[in-house]
C-alpha cells in the first residue's frame, strides 16, 4: 500500500551526510594549476617529456594495449623470480619493482592498470572538455554500447545491479543446506515458485485471479457474477485495499510524522492513477498513443479473464475516463515541493467531515483489526491533500448516483487490483502489457526469467536474500574506509555552509548542527546475520515453492501487517528503506539519516584499493548529494531531529529561494528530444548534484594535502581532472527517445547528461582544473550556487 510521496527513498542516487574533522582547504600550488603533481613527479618531468609527448599522440586504442602490454611485463618477471626463488623474496622484489616504476611517476598496481585501461576505453578524447564534458567523459562508452534488448535505459547502475544478479542467482541456485537460516531458505523457496520449473504457473492460467474476482464481488467487464444492487463502494474497499493491499483512489500508510519524527502516523495523500503522470491523461494530443495502448492492454487483460472484447472495449474506455477525472483534481509532483504546505493534521472526526465518501472510522478500524488495535474519532492522522479527498467526493457522489456509475467505480477498483497481480499470472497476461510498456518506455523486451525473479525475489524477501549477498560479496574494510571518507565530506559541506554569503549566522549554526547530527549507515543492517534475527522477521511469512501467485497475495499481508504494527510504537531509527543488494542510496528527512546499501559501494563508484581520486569523484561524490539533500528545498524544512519545523530565519529563506530560482531556471533551458527540463520538479536533486560535487572536491583537496598519489599510467590527467572524469563516468548512459520523455515528466532527477554538465559549469574549481577560458559552455560567465 503506498503512502505519501517524500523526498526520494528509490533514488537514483538518495541523500547522505558525514563526520567531524577539522582540517582546513587550502590548495596545493602546482606547474598545472590544480595541486596535481608532486614534487618528486616534478623533478622527473623533464626525463619523461618524451613519454609523455608519445602519449598524447596515441589512440585510444594503443595507449590500453601498451598498458596492458606493461603490465604483464611486469607480472612475468615476478613471476619468473617467483618460480626460481624464494616467494616471500617474490613479494619483496615485486613490491620494489612496482615502488620502482611508481617512482618514475606512474601507479602500477592491478587496481590502477585496470581503472586506467577502463577510464581511457570509456572517454573521447576528440572532444573538447571545456564544450561537453559528459561527451568528453562518457563519448568512448556511448558510442562502444549497445543497449541489450529490452532495456530503455542503461548505463553503470544497471551494469552493477546485472552483476549483483548474477552473484544471487547463484546463491539462490545452490542446495538449501548451504543456506544459514530458514528466511534464506524461504527466499530460495521464492525464487523457485517464480522460475516455475514444473510449469504450474502456466497450467493455472487465469483461475487465481478469477477466484479473487469472486471474492471480491465480481467484476462487470469479466463476467464474473456482480450484483450492482448489493454494491458497497466501504465494502469494496475493505477487501480490496484492507486485505489484498491494493491502490485506488487514495494512498496511505503509517510513517514517521514529520512535525514528530519520534513517534508512527497515519498518512493520507492523493493517488489512484494507472499512468505515470497527470499529463497522460489530460494531454490528449500529445499523448493520444498512450491513452489507446493502455486501452488495449485493459482489453488483452479483460479478453483473458472471460470478457467480450466489444463489451470489454467499452467499459474499460469508461474506466480511462474515471482515471481521466482523478487526473484532473490531482496536483502535479513539482507542485508539491513544499513539505510544510503539504501538512495537515485533523482528526478523524474532521476528515470525515471534509471527504464523507465513506467511513473513515469504519475503514481504519477494519485495518487495525488485524494487529488489534482500535482507533477512536479523535484519534489524528496526517493528510497531505485535502483538497484532493475534497474534490474526490464530489466525484464519487456524482458517479454512485445510478447503477452505471457504480459499474464504473468498481471496475476500477478491480482493475487496480488486477492490474497489480496479472505480472504473477501466466505468460499471456505479462504480453498483455508489452504494447503499453512500449509506448511509454521505447521497448517490448522483457528480462531474463531468471533475472526477473532475482529481483522479485529481492523486493520480497530483501534482507534474506541480502545476508546471502552480503556473505559473499562485501568486504568489511569498505564499510570503514567508506566511514572515513563519510567524515571528510560532512567537514567539507560544514565548510561550504559556513562560507556562503547569504546565510545568516544563527541559521549557519543551526544548519551546521544538523549536518553534524546526521547519523549513516553502510553496507547492512546486522541484525541479517544473525539466522535467530533473521527469522524471526520473516517468521509470518508462509512461502511454498509452487505457489508463486499465493506467495505474493502472503507477501502483501505480510508488508501490511508489518506496517500497521507501527502504530503507536517509538520510531525505530535503524529499520533500513533499501535492501542490501540495491545499487542506490538515500537520505531520509525524518530520520535525519543517509543510507548506503552494500550494492552501490563497488567499482566504478567505490574500492578500498582505488586512487583516492577516483573514490571520491565516484562515491564521494554520492555521499556528498545524499548530504546535501538535508538542505535541499525540502530537506531544509527538518531540524536536526527529523522534525518539519520552521527553523530558518525569515530572510535567510528568501535569499535561499533566490540562489535556487537560478538553478530552477538553468535546468529549464537545458533540453533533450526537444523537450526541456522541468527545472522545479527537478530542482532538489539538482541542489544536491551541484552541492555534492563541490562537497566531495573539496575533501579531496583535504586528503590530498596528507596523502601523496601516483599518476595512472597511459593517461595525461592529473588527478583532479581523474576526480571530475570519474563522477562523469559513473553517469555514462543510453536511452530510448520514449525513457527520455518520460524521465523528463515523471522523474526528479535531471537525465544524465545534464547530472554532469550541469553542476561542472557552476563550479569555478572545475573551470580551473581544466582550463575552460571564460564564456564556453563548461565555463559559463553566470552560475548558479547554493551550497
Amino acid at each position: 500500500m503506498a503512502g505519501r510521496e517524500q523526498s526520494p527513498v528509490t533514488e537514483f542516487l538518495g541523500r547522505i551526510a558525514f563526520h567531524n574533522s577539522e582540517v582546513s582547504y587550502r590548495p596545493a600550488e602546482s606547474e598545472d594549476g590544480d595541486g596535481s603533481l608532486s614534487s618528486r613527479a616534478k623533478n622527473s618531468r623533464n626525463v619523461f617529456s618524451a613519454v609523455s609527448n608519445y602519449w598524447k599522440h596515441r589512440t585510444t586504442l594503443e595507449k590500453v594495449l601498451l598498458v596492458m602490454v606493461t603490465f604483464l611485463l611486469v607480472f612475468t618477471v615476478i613471476l619468473c623470480i617467483y618460480i626460481r626463488g624464494d616467494p616471500l623474496k617474490v613479494l619483496v622484489i615485486g613490491s620494489n619493482l612496482l615502488k620502482a616504476r611508481g617512482a618514475d611517476g606512474y601507479c602500477m598496481s592491478t587496481a590502477c592498470i585496470t581503472a586506467a585501461a577502463s577510464i581511457l576505453q570509456t572517454m573521447d578524447h576528440s572532444v573538447n572538455p571545456c564544450d561537453d564534458f559528459y561527451q568528453y567523459s562518457c563519448g568512448g562508452w556511448i558510442k562502444s554500447t549497445v543497449m541489450p534488448e529490452g532495456k530503455s535505459l542503461w548505463g553503470t547502475f544497471s551494469i552493477i545491479e546485472q552483476q549483483n544478479q548474477r552473484v544471487i542467482r547463484k546463491i539462490l541456485e545452490q542446495p538449501s543446506e548451504n543456506l544459514n537460516s530458514q528466511a534464506e531458505v524461504k527466499a530460495k523457496m521464492y525464487y523457485q515458485s517464480c522460475m516455475d520449473p514444473n510449469g504450474t504457473i502456466e497450467s493455472l492460467g487465469a483461475t487465481p485471479l478469477l477466484e479473487m474476482l469472486d471474492e471480491v464481488g465480481g467484476w462487470n467487464v469479466s463476467g464474473k457474477t456482480f450484483n450492482v444492487t448489493k454494491w458497497d463502494l466501504q465494502k469494496s474497499l475493505h477487501i480490496l485495499q484492507l486485505k489484498y493491499g491494493m491502490n485506488g483512489l487514495f494512498s496511505w500508510a503509517v510513517n514517521e510524522d514529520d512535525k514528530n519524527s519520534s513517534r508512527y502516523a497515519i498518512q493520507i495523500d492523493q493517488g489512484g492513477l494507472t499512468l505515470p503522470t497527470t499529463a497522460h491523461y489530460l494531454n490528449k494530443t500529445t499523448n493520444a498513443k498512450v491513452i489507446q495502448a493502455y486501452l488495449e492492454y485493459m482489453v488483452n487483460v479483460g479478453v483473458l479473464l472471460g470478457g467480450e472484447k466489444n463489451a470489454t472495449t467499452d467499459q474499460m474506455r469508461e474506466v480511462i475516463n474515471f482515471e481521466t477525472e482523478i487526473a484532473r483534481i490531482t496536483t502535479p509532483s513539482d507542485e508539491r515541493r513544499d513539505e510544510e504546505k503539504l501538512y495537515h493534521s485533523m482528526s478523524l472526526t474532521e476528515l470525515q467531515d471534509l471527504a464523507p465518501f465513506m467511513n473513515w472510522l469504519d475503514y481504519f478500524n477494519e485495518a487495525f483489526r488485524m494487529v488489534d488495535k482500535k482507533l477512536t474519532p479523535n484519534d489524528t492522522v496526517i493528510v497531505y491533500a485535502p483538497e484532493y479527498l475534497h474534490n474526490l467526493t464530489k466525484i464519487i457522489s456524482t458517479y454512485k448516483q445510478n447503477e452505471t456509475g457504480k459499474i464504473v467505480i468498481n471496475n476500477y477498483l478491480v482493475w487496480q487490483m488486477i492490474h497489480s497481480m496479472a505480472f504473477y499470472l501466466s505468460k499471456d497476461f505479462r504480453q498483455a502489457f508489452k504494447g503499453l510498456r512500449k509506448v511509454l518506455t521505447g521497448t517490448q523486451g522483457e528480462d531474463e526469467s531468471w533475472r526477473y525473479c532475482v529481483a522479485d525475489t529481492n523486493s520480497v524477501l530483501g534482507f534474506a536474500v541480502g545476508a546471502m549477498f552480503v556473505r559473499e560479496k562485501f568486504n568489511n574494510k569498505s564499510k570503514e574506509f567508506a566511514e572515513s571518507m563519510l567524515n571528510e565530506i560532512r567537514l567539507s559541506l560544514k565548510e561550504n555552509i559556513e562560507n556562503v554569503p547569504w546565510m545568516d549566522d544563527e541559521t549557519k549554526s543551526a544548519a551546521i548542527s544538523k549536518a553534524n547530527a546526521i547519523t549513516d549507515m553502510i553496507g547492512f543492517p546486522d541484525y541479517i546475520l544473525s539466522a535467530k534475527l533473521l527469522d524471526t522477521k520473516y517468521k509470518q511469512l508462509e512461502i511454498q515453492g509452487n505457489e508463486y501467485f499465493r506467495n505474493n497475495i502472503r507477501a502483501i499481508q505480510f508488508n501490511l501487517v508489518e506496517m500497521l504494527e507501527k502504530l503507536n510504537q517509538s520510531v525505530n531509527r535503524t529499520l533500513w528503506g533499501m535492501t542490501p543488494p540495491t545499487v542506490n542510496a538515500y537520505y531520509n528527512p525524518t530520520k535525519n539519516q543517509i543510507v548506503f546499501p552494500a550494492g552501490i559501494l563497488q567499482l566504478p563508484f567505490f574500492d578500498v584499493n582505488n586512487p583516492a581520486a577516483l573514490n571520491f569523484g565516484g562515491m564521494g561524490v554520492v555521499m556528498g548529494h545524499e548530504l546535501t539533500h538535508a538542505f535541499d528545498d525540502q530537506g531544509r524544512e527538518y531540524d536536526k531531529e527529523g522534525n518539519l519545523n520552521h527553523w530558518w530565519n525569515n530572510n535567510t529563506i528568501e535569499k535561499f529561494k533566490q540562489q535556487t530560482k537560478c538553478i530552477v531556471d538553468q535546468y529549464a533551458n537545458y533540453k533533450m528530444d526537444s523537450l526541456n527540463l522541468n527545472g522545479k520538479q527537478t530542482l532538489g536533486e539538482n541542489i544536491a548534484d551541484n552541492g555534492g560535487l563541490k562537497a566531495a572536491f573539496y575533501a579531496y583537496q583535504n586528503w590530498r594535502q596528507l596523502q601523496a598519489e601516483l599518476p595512472l599510467p597511459g593517461l595525461d590527467l592529473s588527478h583532479n581532472k581523474l576526480f571530475f572524469v570519474n563522477f562523469a563516468q559513473v553517469w555514462c548512459s543510453a536511452s530510448t527517445t520514449e525513457a527520455n520523455q518520460l524521465q523528463i515528466e515523471k522523474d526528479p532527477h535531471s537525465p544524465s547528461r545534464f547530472r554532469v554538465n550541469g553542476p561542472v559549469s557552476n563550479f569555478p574549481e572545475f573551470a580551473k582544473v581544466f582550463e575552460c577560458p571564460a564564456g564556453t559552455a563548461m565555463n559559463p560567465s553566470e552560475k548558479c550556487s547554493v551550497w
